[in-house]
């Protein structure tokens, strides 16, 4: 099966003062997310960060590449995630993330489109997932719990474990429309 492109999406950034490009393709694998997004860090620096994340057809993560830099500062981080849950940055296991199924990149609304598809939620259902969420811009990955309640066909409610939740509104594919305080949809095709 030749990649197919499923839709593209412009995303402004209220997190990093920024925008974002992502696109979600089909592929002979399943489906990846892949996106660039540019923007101002609270620091007043400027940021520019690229990430793929690559899903089995059920969308279960099982690679994720992502590099931003700040100035002349690069960093990159690449995981790939074994059928048991296990995950792995540079071949080294990372046992915290053991069982986690999602990748949760801090930077971008694309990651929650993984557990609102892989869950499938009937409307007033409800599902907690503990997801490996990297965090920018440092790179860092830990285990993050968070809890998806689908309200209506095209809204879910959103909480963490931080004590953060958000109502965000998704189109038919499961890519947010709107995150209230994070992102708001600029265009799509």
């Amino acid at each position: 099966m030749a990649d197919v492109l499923k839709r593209v999406l412009a995303w402004k950034s209220l997190l990093i003062e920024g925008t974002e490009y992502c696109a979600l393709w089909q592929t002979a694998e399943g489906w990846l997310l892949r996106g660039t997004a540019v923007g101002v860090l609270k620091d007043q620096q400027p940021m520019l960060a690229s990430y793929e994340v690559y899903c089995d057809e059920n969308w279960l993560t099982h690679r994720v590449r992502v590099e931003r830099t700040i100035g002349s500062d690069v960093k990159t981080l690449s995981l790939t995630v074994e059928s048991r849950g296990v995950w792995r940055s540079s071949g080294q296991e990372l046992p915290a993330l053991r069982g986690c199924l999602d990748a949760d990149l801090a930077l971008t609304p694309a990651t929650n489109t993984l557990p609102i598809r892989r869950l499938s939620l009937q409307i007033g259902s409800s599902e907690s997932v503990i997801a490996a969420w990297v965090k920018f811009p440092e790179l860092m990955v830990e285990p993050l719990s968070q809890r998806y309640t689908r309200t209506a066909k095209d809204r879910y409610l959103y909480a963490s474990n931080t004590g953060f939740s958000a109502e965000i509104v998704v189109d038919d594919l499961g890519l947010v429309i709107s995150y209230p305080g994070g992102w708001e949809r600029m265009a799509s095709v």
